[in-house]
């Protein structure tokens, strides 16, 4: 377990006057960044995430009502009951005020049920699963980046209408996948599509050619990756191993990072569509944070990372506004403050607890069109915001007034 501790503005804390309302417990606000410090999100998450919730802090002004903010962070090693464990002793005994970033749907699961039953925020910026906004939502817990149906409709919708109409899944065997080839097997078939079939593969599985070959032998035209971070990059650097593109079938990468074009090289990830909460070039705003970033990570910002300063940074905005860090007074101010920062603009929570922003549908550049390291995205279209969501008339969450 791997803890990190930042202590921001201590010595001001003590020249700040307080309004009479302003309450914070133990004198400090605490965020830990629960995330994955060295396995297959390490790079789109770990400490890219743990810089940007600094980052966020930074931004805010480093101290809130007065009160030092403290970034704490650990690695769960996705396994929900080393990840509870660790979120338990965050709440119980260090008093932790939120929990932030946490990739892997089965541990997002597990600390929002924590979360609830503590009553504690929980900020979910690397998670996937709708079910954190449907059934297992929660009034402290805050899907912030991208969940599987608004990567998979996107970038369905968009290859079933360029011809790619029959297809096979190659989805990872946990929560995260599993409801990522449902929510894009739903589009295919929604848009006039067919899927032919699915296998699951184990998470960090190094040798996919069993897997490929049976999508290879059921004559779809279209093979959609279902998985993340390095099960993405070495299932697509496998599958042009065995030549499956140059034989007449498409890979359809259901959710693809900046740093898994980065590890695959455009010369093999050329082409593929994918759909995406933020890039880092798409204003002046966004393209100034990420070089910041750069400098202190040597990458530019995947947006799990993008999503982890803004969901970090509306909570510091929520507790001022709140005057106080008392997790349902919180919850209240993060649905009713509107999100902006480096990414996001005018976005806003629903009551599901769900962020509703508008997403980019990009198309990975041909190596002759970037200009240079990281430039990989062409943006197609913005995606509104509606349309990246589940609709709340289909909501499980109890929290939906019907």
């Amino acid at each position: 377990m791997c803890y990190k501790t930042i202590i921001a503005g201590a010595l001001a804390a003590a020249a700040y006057t307080l309004p009479a309302h302003a309450q914070v417990s133990d004198d400090v606000l605490k965020i830990g960044v629960l995330t994955d410090m060295a396995g297959v999100a390490a790079d789109i998450t770990g400490k890219g995430s743990v810089v940007a919730a600094e980052m966020a802090v930074e931004e805010f002004s480093s101290t809130v009502l007065g009160k030092p903010i403290q970034i704490i962070s650990a690695d769960h090693q996705h396994k929900a009951d080393i990840g509870a464990s660790i979120a338990r002793k965050w709440l119980d005994v260090e008093n932790v005020d939120a929990i932030a970033d946490i990739p892997n749907s089965a541990v997002a699961l597990a600390i929002q049920n924590l979360a609830r039953e503590k009553k504690r925020i929980a900020l979910f910026s690397g998670a996937g699963s709708t079910a954190l906004t449907n059934d297992q939502c929660s009034p402290y817990g805050f899907h912030w980046t991208y969940d599987t149906y608004s990567v998979s409709h996107g970038t369905a919708s968009a290859v079933v209408k360029a011809g790619g109409a029959s297809w096979f899944m190659l989805a990872s065997d946990y929560a995260f996948g599993h409801q990522l080839a449902k929510d894009a097997g739903d589009v295919v078939k929604a848009s006039g599509g067919d899927v032919l079939g699915e296998v699951l593969h184990p998470l960090g599985t190094a040798d996919f050619s069993s897997f490929l070959l049976q999508a290879q032998s059921s004559g779809a035209k279209v093979i959609g990756i279902a998985n993340a971070g390095a099960d993405t990059v070495n299932a697509i650097k496998q599958a042009g191993e065995f030549g499956i593109v140059e034989q007449g079938q498409s890979l359809a990468a259901l959710i693809l990072f900046l740093q898994d074009v980065h590890s695959l090289g455009l010369a093999v990830a050329k082409g593929t569509y994918l759909t995406t909460a933020s890039y880092w070039d798409i204003d002046d705003q966004s393209r100034v944070w990420s070089e910041k970033f750069k400098s202190r990570t040597g990458m530019m910002p995947s947006m799990v990372h993008a999503g982890v300063y803004g969901s970090v940074l509306h909570y510091l905005k929520a507790v001022e506004k709140a005057g106080t860090d008392d997790a349902g007074k919180v919850a209240a101010a993060i649905r009713e403050l509107p999100i902006n920062d480096a990414f996001t603009h005018d976005a806003h929570v629903r009551e599901d607890g769900r962020v509703l922003r508008d997403m980019y549908l990009a198309r990975v550049k041909e190596p002759s069109a970037s200009k240079g390291e990281w430039d990989y995205f062409e943006i197609v279209s913005k995606i509104p915001a509606a349309d990246t969501v589940w609709p709340l008339d289909k909501s499980t969450c109890p929290l939906v007034k019907k």
